[in-house]
């Protein structure tokens, strides 16, 4: 999959990919396992499995941007209940997560990135998962939780993004030579938002002056 300037169109890109190729998988899962189960019943229960929980994020998305966030949010919670294993409970439970943060909820969206990280399965998810909780860890005044969390990231193209956090967290300790060192790094890989990066950057320079 190539490089997005942001985790959204991470998510994005990745429903996108699931929607258009979420049958094939099902169709590969269906061939290992039709010596066991035979191949109609199983191919029948895997496709409606797979097109019920399609249908059901797809009204929760639209719950979603019908700005409807408690019938959205019932639905993510079916969706997971129903079919845990799936990456659709995956995509609700970051929607879920959104949302909870929109409403205030820090807590429960804490709750809901915790429990994709435990699910196995796509790489790509837990990384937009552990960059927000991470956010939401910092935004919390938990430095030593979004440190613990950013350590277990993978090096991929979230990298960058990662850099930023850590230079976040060495600045709110005040720590301005690793928060230097960590936003150089940040515009040195593949990070959203530039811009925004190098002016954290020359704030160090204010930030650091102030302390002396």
């Amino acid at each position: 999959m190539s490089v997005y300037d942001t985790e959204e169109e991470q998510v994005e890109a990745l429903k996108k990919w699931w929607s258009e190729n979420g049958r094939s998988i099902v169709g590969g899962v269906v061939l290992g396992l039709a010596a066991v189960f035979g191949w109609q019943a199983w191919e029948q229960h895997q496709g409606q499995t797979a097109a019920d929980a399609s249908l059901r994020y797809d009204k929760m998305g639209q719950a979603t941007q019908a700005g409807n966030s408690e019938s959205a949010l019932k639905l993510g919670e079916k969706i997971v209940a129903d079919w845990p294993d799936s990456s659709y409970a995956v995509l609700a439970a970051l929607d879920m997560a959104k949302i909870k943060l929109d409403q205030g909820g820090h807590a429960a969206a804490q709750a809901k990135y915790e429990w994709v990280l435990a699910q196995p399965g796509d790489t790509s998810l837990k990384q937009v998962a552990r960059l927000r909780l991470a956010r939401v860890m910092l935004g919390n005044g938990d430095l030593d939780g979004a440190e613990a969390v950013v350590a277990k990231a993978d090096k991929d193209n979230f990298a960058g993004e990662f850099a930023v956090i850590r230079g976040d967290i060495a600045s709110a300790r005040k720590d301005y030579t690793a928060a230097r060192t960590a936003y150089t790094n940040a515009l040195a890989s593949e990070v959203g938002n530039r811009r925004l990066v190098q002016m954290k950057l020359d704030n160090l320079v204010v930030a650091k002056d102030k302390q002396q």
